[in-house]
């Protein structure tokens, strides 16, 4: 068995490489540096690895790194540019974070909080869900972790509490619990910078290509209002679309109250975690008073985590999620500034602006994001469709002269809530589908009914907001 994976894994990596190769071999265009279509060719290469899954991620972004470096494309110290990417570090250090809220508990206790406090009816449950991931969002940038790691089993274990189970009942209430816990964690990845670790590709793309701050307070600032809007209305709207025919939660409620209670009073190290919580928040929203960026404040939080004990330097050390995410991340962020630098992004921008001349530029960039809300059907990764798609189609906005503003809103947010098409779209996602409450079909039958909810909001109430912050 090992050597027919080993053969699988041979086959996909050449894969990878021919194609890589063919783009390599090609002569570059005109005011486009040979190094870069080089940088374009090893990043196209490394797309296609995440569509493929020759291997993780993590190793095949070093591999394209080295293979730059070592081929004289791009200098070293180029190529470890995104290393010291703050973007990169706030998002790694709230990995970091996010081991400690699971480690003490605290994400556990909130979520069984507010099931205690809403859960006495199903749609109660819904929106106990909801209001416990977005309060876990900002902290936690792994979505898998937040969703499959915290949400995932309490849903799980509430449904069974109600009696319904993947072969028993699951339309008693188990259906609803999995698809209400699966969307709402979309809908929380897409509000926060920190909600899911690719949100920073986007971020990084509008700086680069843009040359626009779209930073933790400003992804917050646009996202606040149709986030909290679809929040209020996504549990109503899948409880009408799925008619649990259990609506009485009080067993789910009564068994959340019981785990609570188990658990004790707040630990110290559980108080430690809140009150850096708090802080956080703080020193996030008001930056612009202390000139403190999101990536030190985040390590402050660490920092503190360290000091007080609640995360040890093993433990620090041992997540392998954080230092996963540095490499991959760091080396996407890397290649696209070469990119950039090189004419590349210049060089498409030109090439496709005859196409959308004369268009209306909001239009286009309305256009555009509905495109790439539907490819993601094409995917199965949320990561891997934002680093294949986002800069491309940024190109494309300023080709037609689009509110760069508005472009960057429309990707930001699509760029999670298009996961709500697919029962493959995301590791949390996944994790909800694979407990076996909810048949494929009927997935992606609601996956595109919540996608127009989710188009109708964020296209109108949203539009609306960004229409009132100035943003076209």
């Amino acid at each position: 068995m090992t050597k027919i994976l080993e053969t699988h894994t041979m086959i996909r990596l050449a894969v990878c490489i021919v194609i890589g190769a063919a783009i390599w071999l090609v002569p570059a265009p005109e005011n486009v540096d040979q190094a870069g279509w080089h940088v374009l060719a090893v990043f196209v290469a490394t797309l296609v690895s995440f569509l493929i899954k020759p291997l993780a991620m993590g190793p095949m972004v070093l591999l394209a790194i080295v293979f730059l470096s070592a081929t004289g494309t791009l200098r070293f110290a180029d190529a470890l540019y995104g290393f010291g990417d703050t973007v990169v570090w706030l998002v790694v250090a709230a990995f970091l974070i996010a081991g400690s809220v699971a480690k003490t508990g605290l994400g556990r206790r909130i979520a069984l909080a507010m099931v205690a406090k809403l859960g006495h009816t199903t749609l109660g449950l819904g929106y106990s869900a909801a209001v416990a991931e977005l309060i876990l969002a900002p902290f936690v940038p792994s979505n898998t972790a937040r969703g499959g790691g915290v949400m995932a089993p309490i849903m799980n274990s509430l449904a069974h509490a109600l009696d319904s189970k993947p072969d028993d009942n699951p339309e008693r209430a188990g259906s609803y619990l999995m698809l209400v816990g699966a969307h709402s964690n979309l809908v929380t990845a897409a509000m926060f910078l920190t909600g899911m670790a690719g949100n920073v590709l986007v971020s990084r793309a509008a700086k680069d290509i843009f040359e626009v701050d779209f930073g933790w307070g400003t992804w917050l600032l646009g996202s606040i209002v149709p986030g909290l809007v679809t929040l209020a209305v996504l549990p109503y709207f899948l409880h009408r679309l799925v008619k649990p025919t259990m609506r009485d939660g009080w067993a789910a409620q009564q068994k959340a109250k019981t785990e609570l209670k188990s658990m004790g009073k707040l630990s110290q190290h559980e108080l430690i975690m809140a009150t850096v919580f708090a802080l956080l928040l703080i020193l996030w929203v008001s930056t612009p008073l202390h000139g403190l960026g999101t990536g030190v404040v985040a390590l402050i939080g660490v920092s503190i985590l360290i000091l007080t004990g609640v995360q040890p330097w093993s433990e620090t050390t041992g997540n392998s999620g954080a230092w996963d995410t540095l490499i991959w991340l760091g080396g996407l962020v890397s290649m696209a500034k070469a990119l950039k630098d090189k004419g590349v992004i210049d060089w498409f921008a030109n090439s496709v602006q005859v196409y959308v001349t004369g268009f209306d530029a909001v239009m286009v960039a309305v256009l555009l994001a509905v495109i790439y809300f539907y490819s993601m059907y094409a995917f199965s990764m949320l990561t891997g469709h934002i680093a294949a798609m986002a800069g491309a189609f940024f190109t494309i906005a300023i080709a037609a002269g689009s509110p760069p503003l508005l472009m960057i809103a429309l990707f930001a947010y699509f760029s999670d809530l298009c996961g709500c098409t697919t029962n493959y779209s995301s590791g949390p996602v996944c994790i909800y589908y694979g407990l076996g409450y909810v048949k494929a079909s009927h997935w992606y039958q609601t996956g595109f009914l919540v996608s127009l909810l989710h188009l109708g909001i964020w296209l109108s109430i949203g539009m609306g907001w960004w229409k009132i912050l100035g943003w076209w």
